[in-house]
């Protein structure tokens, strides 16, 4: 689903101790938190796909804000998210979405569990299509969702991404007990 306007899309690459993203947004909101250590051209497809014809403009004062909270989650400090996003998506995706920022932190749910809470029980396939296209991770967490016996499923970051942010995760909630 691709929007029409043309976007300024501006855009910095987050470094902090292990972690090397690409972050991205609009004036509105964070669009797109990239996978960890891949290169610049996993955004740069992403928005011509997505905001066709846009700029991508390099701004790392306009992002610091999203930048800072994602640093304070990577050091513990950070449960939740309170940046802005401009996300788009289908009224499904967004439903998805918005359910995956309910699964309290340190915690998972399965597909079927996400189905089940946006009642539609149905459609666990399409609830992994929705958090596959999901453009945030991190800040929405589909990293906190696996299969329905425990085991890791897909993520769009690597599953050695999503062992690593779930580890981290439980480390944190480990501490806070």
């Amino acid at each position: 689903m691709a929007i029409k306007n043309k976007t300024t899309i501006y855009w910095t690459l987050l470094k902090d101790k292990d972690w090397s993203i690409y972050l991205a947004a609009t004036s509105k909101g964070l669009v797109f938190v990239g996978s960890q250590n891949r290169p610049f051209e996993e955004l740069s497809v992403w928005a011509e796909r997505r905001f066709p014809g846009s700029s991508l403009v390099e701004d790392e004062e306009k992002l610091q804000p999203y930048s800072a909270e994602l640093i304070e989650y990577f050091e513990g400090k950070r449960k939740s998210f309170t940046i802005p996003f401009d996300y788009n998506g289908t009224e499904f995706q967004l439903a998805v979405w918005n359910a995956l920022c309910e699964i309290p932190y340190g915690q998972t749910k399965s597909y079927s569990d996400i189905a089940n809470y946006i009642e539609r029980p149905a459609a666990v396939r399409a609830v992994g299509a929705a958090i596959g296209a999901n453009p945030v991770l991190i800040t929405v967490p589909c990293h906190r969702v696996v299969g329905k016996n425990g085991s890791l499923t897909g993520y769009r970051g690597g599953l050695e991404m999503k062992t690593q942010l779930l580890d981290m995760e439980r480390q944190g909630s480990a501490d806070n007990e």
